[in-house]
Formats: C-alpha cells, structure tokens, sequence
C-alpha cells in the first residue's frame, strides 16, 4: 500500500513539474502584471491626493493675492498654478477667480488669456461655459464682436444655454442686428424659467425692443 502511495506522489509531482515547464513562465509574468498593476495604481492614487493638497494650498496663495489686490502676486501665483498644477480644477478656478481680479483692475488683456487658457484646457464643462461668457464679455466691451459670436456658436451646457443665449442677444443688440437679437433673447427668456429674477432681465430688454414675451407664449399655443 505505501509502495502504491509513493507512485502515487510521484505521478502527482511530475504531473506539477510538467505544467509548471509548461505555464509558469506565463503565470509568473501574469502575476508581475497584476501585481505591478495594483502597486502602480496605489502609487497614482497617492500621487493624486499629494498633487492635489498642493494644488489647493496653491490656490489659498491665489485668494490671499487676489485678497491684497497685488497684481502682479496675483499673475505669479497663477502662472504657478497653471505650470505645476495645470490639469486640477483648483488651476480652473484660480484662473477664473484671478481673471475677474484682473479685469476689475483694468489689465483686460491679462483677464482674456487666463480665461482663453480655462476654456481651452478646462476638463470640466462648467469652468469652461463659465469662462467663455466671461470672455464673451470682455469682448463684448471691446467691441470685437464677431469674436464674441464665435465663442458662443459652440453649444453650452443646459445650464448656461439661457445665459448664453441673453449674451448673444447683448451682442447682436450692440452689432444693430435688433430682429437677430429679439431671437436670442426669446431663445434666453424660453430657458431661463427656473431662473425668475433673471428672466426678468431679460424681458426687460425684449419690451425695450417692442416685444412682450408673454404675449408671444400665448399667441405661439396651440389652439
């Protein structure tokens, strides 16, 4: 009986040295995969986290230059922001709060490249949109207001559609394109229902152009 115990064994044991020649080469390398795979992803969630404490301590650098009115602190710390920290959202949000510093303090020129910078690197939609209108509305001040269509002719998250479209409005009112902008701003009144005060706004300036939107709702139901 031990005898046939013992072959036993030994055919167990050869059975493993064969399909070890045959496939631990691959196993081995199936596991250096996973396993660097898993320490690798560790590493770049850590990498996440430190990148982005520093980002944020950045950013408070940014508020406290925007806070001392120190101009050129305030474009140091963002050029900062922007070279080490550049894909987080705390360099989106510096950006557009160091733009409205700028701009509020007459370097116009300095406000449009922090926002041109947001809104062609933005990840997020909303630091994007929100650039954009700022931008648009640097250029509308600036009379450049073929520029300004441009911007808005891409489409807008639902959320800023209806401010968006006023804006388009703003611009095609200051071109004396008056019919073209009646449409904007219907377009602007139609989106912003969930925004009464500022639709007030904006039917403000449509009965400045002769048209009373509640009317034209009512004329446009089916009967």
């Amino acid at each position: 009986m031990a005898k046939a115990l013992d072959l036993d064994e030994q055919e167990q044991l050869d059975q493993i040295k064969h399909f070890w020649n045959t496939w631990g080469n691959l196993i081995s390398w199936l596991l250096i995969v996973v396993l660097g795979s898993y320490a690798a992803w560790n590493g770049y969630q850590y990498w996440e986290r430190s990148q982005a404490a520093k980002a944020a301590a950045l950013y408070d650098e940014v508020e406290r230059a925007v806070g001392s009115g120190d101009l050129a602190r305030v474009e140091r710390s963002l050029a900062d922001m922007k070279e080490k920290f550049g894909r987080t959202q705390f360099a989106q949000q510096s950006a557009l709060l160091a733009a409205k510093t700028l701009q509020a303090q007459g370097k116009s020129e300095a406000a449009r490249e922090a926002l041109i910078w947001v809104v062609s690197g933005a990840k997020d939609p909303a630091y994007r949109d929100i650039a954009r209108l700022r931008l648009v509305a640097l250029q509308l001040e600036a009379k450049a207001y073929d520029e300004a269509l441009k911007q808005l002719g891409s489409d807008f998250t639902p959320e800023m559609a209806g401010l968006a479209a006023d804006l388009r409005g703003d611009v095609l009112q200051a071109k004396g394109q008056s019919a073209d902008a009646v449409t904007a701003y219907q377009q602007a009144w139609n989106k912003l229902v969930d925004t009464p005060d500022y639709r007030r706004l904006v039917q403000a300036k449509l009965n400045a152009l002769g048209i009373d939107p509640d009317a034209a709702a009512v004329s446009e139901t089916p009967k």
